[in-house]
């Protein structure tokens, strides 16, 4: 059995911290995203293929009112760490909550377009402002 030196042990934590602190924003963030989709038991984004049922969670990024076939519709853009997801709310022109930079839960079944993942009237729900 051969035991680690104390100098080895401490380079890696220093060596953890250094990482930690010379990351960027956006890594940070993404790697609270990813963890907080853990917990919740959601579906990675990244994991999700076409034609699946599933209950994603993340940050909206933006949010966009666009036609599609003359209908309005509400686009967003979902964020969790792993990938993005297009949330399309068709003949929706606006949705109390629904703003960059708030975090949400939503379930349905995934298409895919044009390589980028859609979900399409999903079923929803509004995660708190803030930590939790």
């Amino acid at each position: 059995m051969t035991a680690v030196p104390r100098s080895e042990k401490q380079a890696g934590r220093f060596r953890r911290m250094l990482d930690r602190l010379s990351s960027s924003q956006e890594d940070l963030e993404s790697e609270e995203l990813r963890e907080d989709a853990e917990t919740a038991g959601c579906t990675k984004i990244g994991d999700c293929h076409d034609r699946q049922i599933v209950t994603v969670t993340g940050t909206l990024r933006t949010v966009t009112l666009r036609p599609r076939a003359g209908v309005p519709a509400l686009e967003a853009e979902l964020f969790d760490g792993s990938a993005a997801l297009d949330v399309v709310w068709l003949g929706r022109r606006s949705i109390v909550g629904i703003e960059p930079g708030r975090k949400l839960i939503a379930s349905g079944r995934i298409s895919m377009s044009r390589g980028r993942r859609v979900l399409f009237n999903p079923k929803y729900e509004l995660r708190p402002l803030g930590r939790e």
